[in-house]
């Protein structure tokens, strides 16, 4: 089958730098099922059934995610560059339309944050659960997403999504949420972004936003410490999911070119035999201080950043069937 060498998502920025890293005004993000579909699996955050920490729920919640993005975008045919919304999704109530819409704002905030930032590493803010007090955990004032480039900076980013063109209201509101968050490890993010995820004429777009910061006084400002094990939340889905297709710690992929077949989510997937050893170890923040230290070998050798690999089917390139 002929399958489309790029996905394109058109998308606007504003407010950035100049001389920054993203460049103010309309364009298109080139990108691929494999990215996206590793966009989904590794945004790192407590799974679903967050009080079973390990084991089978995070298997499960990497499937939960997976299944979501194939049941809300499709290509409807080998030329068609743009992902649309399926018409399952259409037919969805209200209150489901939004759990949607919320997990594929966060989808493309870390797809656009690792293509555009070279921000791959994105966290959810719940992570930090045990340094916010119950104020910042209840309320909805706050950014979603932490994220730290392969350079050590930090971003901020608030993740919304709408089945419609937003308002400037949702824009500000976005905006203002991102800038909350102050400081990770004692160092102010280097973006505060407010990001919204929609639908123009049923085809995804992107906004994002990250004006200069003002000299306001920040009310309830967040700060956050990383610490070993906020780097499994990251690993822990995509991990459980490849050693689920296994017997054995042994029969793990022994070599950087060796890929489970996921058959029923119709993907290939790999984690670098490097970052592996690590990963069985329970070692999460040796596997991402290994993989920032050999981010190029990684990239150049197919990998991404964080030393995954995610290889779409041929199901991925054709329109949804319910």
């Amino acid at each position: 089958m002929s399958r489309p060498s790029v996905i394109r998502i058109d998308y606007e920025s504003e407010g950035f730098s100049p001389g920054g890293p993203v460049s103010n005004g309309h364009a298109v993000l080139e990108t691929s099922w494999d990215d996206l579909l590793w966009a989904a699996m590794t945004i790192g955050r407590p799974n679903r059934q967050y009080v079973f920490r390990y084991g089978l729920s995070s298997m499960y919640e990497a499937l939960f995610r997976i299944s979501l993005v194939r049941m809300a975008l499709e290509q409807s045919g080998p030329r068609a560059y743009r992902l649309n919304r399926t018409q399952a999704v259409k037919t969805l109530d209200p209150s489901e339309k939004g759990a949607v819409s919320y997990f594929l704002g966060m989808v493309m905030c870390k797809l656009f944050s690792a293509k555009l930032l070279d921000a791959p590493w994105v966290l959810h803010l719940d992570v930090f659960r045990d340094q916010l007090n119950p104020k910042v955990l209840g309320g909805r004032s706050r950014p979603d997403l932490v994220g730290q480039t392969s350079s050590g900076e930090w971003v901020a980013l608030e993740s919304k999504g709408r089945v419609s063109q937003p308002s400037s209201d949702v824009k500000n509101k976005a905006k203002q949420q991102a800038k909350r968050l102050i400081s990770v490890d004692g160092l102010p993010p280097s973006f505060q972004i407010g990001a919204v995820t929609y639908f123009r004429n049923d085809v995804l777009q992107f906004f994002w936003r990250d004006p200069e910061p003002g000299d306001l006084k920040i009310r309830n400002s967040i700060k956050v410490n990383t610490e070993e094990g906020v780097w499994g939340y990251y690993y822990r889905p995509i991990f459980e999911l490849l050693r689920s297709y296994t017997l054995d710690s042994d029969e793990m992929p022994s070599r950087a070119d060796q890929m489970v077949i996921v058959k029923e989510l119709d993907l290939d997937l790999s984690i670098h035999p490097i970052v592996l050893k690590h990963l069985l170890a329970g070692q999460w923040g040796n596997a991402k201080k290994l993989c920032t230290e050999h981010v190029h070998s990684l990239t150049e050798n197919g990998y991404q950043a964080d030393g995954i690999r995610v290889i779409a089917g041929d199901s991925w390139f054709q329109p949804f069937e319910d």
